[in-house]
């Protein structure tokens, strides 16, 4: 049974389709890439699978639940890190990690895990939240999804706002989850980053998927170009 399985979802707003019968699954233990400009349908794929959205039409799955149905059951099986984190200001981030937490099922590993990731992202968690870079305010948000007892991390956009060096803390991470056992979803802009790190790679247009499979598929289809020359070559002077 896929962690994630998407089948022809359409999102509407008004007369605008946001969602075009999109498909798409991800596999226990897998990274599964999630590409596209900004404004093609991957942020609003997201907040439907997270029953934030409700779908027009299809159907959104995760470990083989509605999305929608029964999102409050499925959250606590997963952790989700957007791309722009807002923060309460007067905590510091240690406050605000232990509060992401704490809504959690108690899991006597938090607090172990918790330290370890502030250490390898090299985070002051004793500072007001007001105070920190952007980059900072993402490490916040991912010390509190890694430190949990998620099955699945849903990353859009996770490392926005981190320098080269947290780039790498972040790929050898999302290594170590896919060695675990444990699935993510990896919304990014980063081809680089995804070239590492996918097992399954899709791309999506105006609310359309327009290239899916696996790394060896999508290489297949590159014909010896990069993951960033077929992503250019597929949106290089289209409409967006």
């Amino acid at each position: 049974m896929p962690v994630i399985e998407i089948k022809q979802l359409v999102k509407k707003f008004g007369k605008f389709t946001a969602l075009d019968g999109v498909d798409f699954e991800l596999d226990e233990g897998q990274v599964h890439a999630y590409l596209g400009p900004n404004g093609a349908g991957k942020t609003t794929t997201i907040r439907v699978l997270l029953g934030i959205l409700r779908a027009t039409s299809g159907s959104v799955s995760m470990f083989g639940k509605d999305a929608w149905k029964h999102s409050v059951e499925l959250h606590k099986r997963l952790a989700y890190v957007p791309g722009e984190v807002n923060l309460w200001g007067n905590l510091t981030g240690g406050e605000v990690i232990d509060l992401m937490l704490s809504l959690r099922k108690p899991d006597k590993h938090h607090k172990e895990r918790r330290e370890l990731f502030l250490k390898r992202f090299e985070l002051d968690p004793s500072k007001k939240c007001h105070t920190y870079s952007k980059g900072n305010r993402q490490k916040v948000a991912l010390v509190a999804a890694l430190a949990s007892d998620a099955e699945l991390f849903v990353f859009d956009e996770p490392s926005s706002g981190l320098d080269p060096l947290m780039e790498k803390v972040f790929q050898d991470i999302v290594l170590e989850l896919k060695k675990d056992g444990k699935s993510v979803l990896l919304s990014s802009h980063i081809l680089s980053e995804v070239e590492k790190l996918a097992d399954k790679i899709s791309i999506i247009r105006n609310g359309k998927i327009i290239q899916s499979g696996t790394m060896d598929e999508i290489s297949k289809v590159a014909a010896g170009r990069s993951l960033e020359e077929l992503f250019l070559s597929e949106y290089n002077g289209k409409e967006q």
